[in-house]
């Protein structure tokens, strides 16, 4: 156990899911994972360990923004020994080619500012994917008929931006998305040597507001799920 993680040694999978709302953690689990069992509900933050296709998996909420993240990651690493973390979110498009509902895997996470930044100092240090998993999630999406888009994304340390102009040249840069959660979780899995990569759903977009239905969202949701699995496990 750990401060935020009640699970008990050998509770947690190698291989681990990571989910922003631990709502969507419990539903990924009990949708597609077999044998499941709840391993922590410290502070709401739901946990789930169960089997896909004969392999161990982990679900877990990591709440919103880096700094939930990171303390999740960090303990889900160090205290429990996982090597494969993959988030699954939500995002918004930054791009006319990107389309609500369309996925995207995201090869690198640009970034303001992470809960790293005190540890890089002056340095621009670049975060990216497990070059392994970004190619296995792409071919799993090509295989699944999803639309999909393979690149940069931004990771904003708030969600109630008030910077028009860095919005402006982050599509100027060919940014696909933005996000709240992923270079930090780049970062952490490049210091620890585990492999990372983030695989998010297009929930709406900021050039032309609009926005998922909810009653879309879980269908949605679902596809990006078993992208990841199947990226986890080619």
């Amino acid at each position: 156990m750990t401060v935020h993680i009640g699970a008990q040694p050998g509770d947690i999978a190698e291989t681990v899911l990571l989910p922003g709302d631990p709502y969507r953690a419990k539903w990924a689990a009990e949708t597609f994972l077999t044998d499941v069992k709840l391993v922590n509900e410290v502070r709401g933050m739901l946990g789930f360990t169960g089997m896909w296709k004969g392999n161990r998996v982990t679900i877990h909420g990591s709440g919103m923004g880096m700094p939930s993240l990171s303390i999740y990651v960090n303990e889900l690493i160090k205290d429990y020994g996982a090597k494969t973390l993959i988030r699954i979110g939500s995002c918004g498009g930054m791009q006319d080619s990107v389309k609500v509902r369309d996925v995207i895997v995201a090869m690198t996470a640009t970034t303001l500012s992470t809960p790293s930044r005190g540890i890089f100092k002056e340095m621009n240090f670049a975060p990216c994917a497990d070059y392994g998993l970004l190619r296995a999630a792409a071919d799993a999406a090509e295989a699944k008929g999803t639309a999909t888009h393979v690149g940069g994304i931004y990771s904003s340390d708030v969600f109630y931006d008030e910077r028009p102009d860095l919005n402006e040249q982050m599509v100027r840069h060919g940014i696909l998305g933005v996000e709240m959660e992923a270079a930090e979780l780049y970062n952490l899995a490049a210091r620890h040597g585990r492999r990372a990569l983030a695989v998010l759903t297009v929930s709406d977009h900021l050039l032309t507001g609009e926005a998922l239905p909810s009653e879309d969202r879980e269908k949605t949701f679902g596809d990006m799920v078993e992208i990841a699995l199947e990226a986890a496990f080619a």
